[in-house]
């Protein structure tokens, strides 16, 4: 073999790797068509569509990322689906109207908000045991667990408050309060800093963990965007602590701010109605779900430029992404 012939072949088996390496996969639940679209990150396509329980919008991976659980809202169920099947294979008991869900670090314990009954359910995934229901406040949404595993946080929509379980033993144990519609909160790697927007209220509040207190209070201002459109939903940190991502709704933007210096450095413009959002797995991009615009904005993390808008279902909410 040739030293040429060698190095193209190199060249193009590292290309083929590369390739491969990329070639993620994006699930988006559809909350009025009761589907999930499967896109292909590596083409940027949606490729399948699968059908699901009524009203699907939180999604969250096993940490294996071999299963995806369904939050389908108006079938009071959470569905599991078998990611190499793209099969329901089981449905887990989940209270009235389960919204978001976040899954412990021990991949058993499942955090449930129950909107329509004030309630945190507790479900051990494996045996589809109900290991505790815990009171909380109004129309809880927004659900986290900290990376440590030690807290898990919902919020109350109606209540304005940050309710703090101790997962130790799943009691509530303190309540922080925000700022009007808490719709969702993300913690930080270290489980430190705990992010969480109010939708209402238009602003995200940071707060420390271990006084449970909040430290910093953002607000958004968009150029020919009138304050009352601008509504602060998902949350996402890249993995490097240099950004916070906050979707702000009918704003129809995402803010890009700096997660140490809490400064807002940019909006883009994304879809109309912009509710979730999920990196791919190396961090290269950033998905949006846009609800009125049927779309998923990409938004190349280099840049921080929008490159390209796949059409999805109708009404897209969550999304997450498996290698």
């Amino acid at each position: 073999m040739t030293r040429t012939f060698l190095a193209a072949a190199i060249s193009c088996a590292l290309a083929c790797a590369s390739a491969t390496a990329l070639a993620d996969t994006a699930y988006v639940s559809n909350e009025k068509d009761n589907t999930i679209s499967v896109i292909d990150l590596n083409t940027l396509e949606t490729v399948e569509t699968l059908e699901v329980g009524m009203r699907p919008r939180g999604l969250t991976l096993s940490h294996d990322n071999k299963l995806l659980y369904i939050c389908a809202s108006d079938s009071d169920t959470v569905q599991v689906m078998d990611l190499a099947s793209r099969q329901i294979i089981k449905q887990l008991p989940s209270g009235a109207d389960p919204e978001q869900f976040a899954l412990h670090p021990n991949n058993r314990w499942l955090y449930i908000s129950n909107e329509d009954d004030a309630l945190v359910t507790v479900v051990d995934v494996e045996d589809g045991a109900v290991l505790a229901q815990i009171e909380v406040g109004v129309e809880p949404e927004g659900m986290a667990v900290s990376p440590d595993g030690k807290w898990a946080v919902n919020t109350s929509e109606t209540t304005n408050m940050l309710h703090w379980i101790d997962t130790a033993t799943n009691e509530l144990v303190d309540n922080t309060l925000v700022d009007q519609r808490p719709r969702h909160v993300e913690f930080t790697k270290d489980s430190k800093i705990l992010w969480a927007s109010s939708e209402i209220g238009g602003t995200v509040s940071v707060v420390d963990v271990e006084q449970r207190q909040i430290i910093k209070t953002l607000n958004f201002a968009i150029k020919g965007v009138h304050p009352d459109r601008v509504q602060p939903v998902g949350i996402k940190l890249s993995s490097d602590g240099k950004y916070a991502f906050v979707a702000l709704g009918p704003a129809n933007h995402i803010a890009v701010v700096d997660a140490k210096t809490y400064e807002v450095l940019d909006y883009l413009l994304v879809g109309r109605r912009v509710w979730h959002m999920s990196f791919n797995t190396d961090e290269s991009q950033l998905l949006t779900t846009n609800g009125v615009s049927g779309d998923v904005s990409v938004i190349d993390m280099k840049t921080l430029k929008v490159i390209k808008s796949i059409k999805v279902g109708r009404y897209p909410w969550g999304v997450v992404v498996t290698p």
